[in-house]
């Protein structure tokens, strides 16, 4: 993928299949539950519904989240440390991202470091780059929405 359309998925806060989902993500972890419509939610009729509606409930195990970045722009794969350096997630896609000005990045954290504002930091080859967990889309959406 080049790097002007993961920029714009990313700032938009969309998920690039192979990079940030896969088939072993939930739409728990991924934060796409969105996209399971109440209905089948009650009615539990989806592959994997059991397992995915435990995992909504409980709010346990990792998270797909936003971060930016100081300094150096995040790839996948690299490390995401807790501000005592403990590695508690992995960057999936991140890149410098036009509208913002800023290195925006996404990857999947322990459910502890959730919560916006929350300070980490991601380690860029050798060295470690402070971040901030921030909520997405990084770029407000501007979508035309017919009034009903």
């Amino acid at each position: 993928v080049s790097s002007g359309i993961n920029a714009e998925y990313g700032e938009a806060g969309l998920c690039l299949y192979g990079n940030d989902i896969d088939e072993t993500t939930t739409p728990v972890e991924a934060t796409l539950m969105w996209t399971v419509a109440k209905r089948r939610r009650a009615a539990r009729d989806f592959p994997g519904a059991d397992e995915v509606m435990r995992r909504f409930k409980a709010k346990e195990g990792r998270r797909r989240v936003g971060l930016v970045v100081e300094k150096a722009p995040a790839r996948p794969h690299y490390p995401i440390l807790n501000t005592e350096g403990e590695i508690v997630g992995e960057v999936t896609s991140g890149s410098p991202s036009p509208c913002t000005g800023k290195n925006i990045a996404m990857g999947y954290v322990d459910i502890g470091y959730i919560k916006n504002g929350t300070p980490l930091q991601v380690q860029v080859r050798k060295k470690i780059f402070p971040a901030t967990k921030v909520a997405m889309p990084f770029v407000p959406t501007q979508y035309y929405v017919e009034k009903k």
